[in-house]
């Protein structure tokens, strides 16, 4: 795992899921009578599928395993461990694509619907504002601290994937939205955004409030902190039709993860067309 930290520079998250699907290698392993990893072959790789398959794993957690898998056989390999990767030769399943589901922008308002202001609500507020305003994960928002603010140049240093640093234009009302919430609880320095301890807020935390305003403000969906993400990204590319930079503004590192955001572009404007083109109405 620390390779994995230090120099591959995955997340946290990543690391564990890494983790898990080598412990599950191992149990087979172990089931299959391989006593080291030189006894290992394709064969019984191409066995752990069929057993995850009947397991009705689905293809994408099969391609995550798969990958897991290989990167550890070429980690073996590159030291000397192994004289070859039998991984290699395996072919993932295809996956089909899965649209990310988004709020539109009179949902998002509804979230952001005035209420009394207390700390706590002044906190949330602050926080959506800047979920969107941003485009950020939900990882990267409660790893804020008040000196990654640069109010002067309305900008956000955010802390991505793989340690990676980018800095993201702050919109006005996320500004305002961060200056009510300092000038309330006082915070002037370390974690931005704190739970009711005093404590950086964690993700769990985050995820529930944001699911409770939604619910408290009629959106009959369930609405977590990625939708904002995905709402940010989408609307930004409906203004702006500049793909490279809705990349830069996310911190994806390949354009590939960006382009499923054209795909709800295109499906955005096949319903403004049914609604609105007068020869895409069916004659009865």
């Amino acid at each position: 795992m620390l390779y994995l930290e230090v120099e591959r520079h995955y997340a946290l998250n990543t690391q564990q899921a890494y983790q898990r699907d080598l412990q599950q290698l191992l149990v087979f392993a172990n089931q299959q009578g391989v006593n080291c990893w030189t006894d290992l072959t394709g064969e019984h790789l191409n066995l752990l599928v069929m057993k995850m398959r009947h397991a009705n794993s689905s293809g994408r957690t099969i391609r995550r395993h798969l990958s897991a898998i290989r990167g550890f056989l070429t980690y073996l390999v590159n030291r000397c461990y192994l004289p070859n990767n039998c991984a290699l030769g395996l072919q993932p399943p295809k996956v089909g694509q899965s649209l990310p589901k988004i709020l539109d922008y009179n949902q998002l308002m509804l979230m952001l619907k005035p209420r009394p202001k207390s700390p706590s609500n002044l906190r949330d507020v602050a926080m959506i504002e800047t979920l969107y305003s941003c485009g950020l994960r939900v990882s990267e928002l409660v790893n804020l601290d008040v000196n990654d603010i640069d109010a002067g140049q309305g900008f956000l240093k955010v802390m991505g994937k793989g340690g990676k640093m980018r800095h993201t234009p702050l919109g006005g009302s996320a500004q305002k939205a961060i200056a009510n919430y300092l000038e309330k609880t006082g915070v002037a320095q370390g974690a931005l955004f704190l739970n009711n301890r005093h404590l950086r807020i964690s993700v769990r935390t985050v995820q529930t409030l944001i699911k409770k305003r939604a619910l408290e403000a009629g959106i009959k969906v369930n609405v977590y902190p990625h939708m904002l993400r995905h709402a940010a990204a989408t609307h930004f590319l409906q203004s702006s039709h500049d793909l490279r930079s809705v990349q830069d503004f996310l911190g994806h590192e390949s354009i590939k993860s960006t382009q499923v955001y054209t795909h709800l572009d295109f499906l955005e404007l096949s319903k403004v067309y049914d609604r609105c083109h007068p020869r895409a109405k069916k004659s009865s």
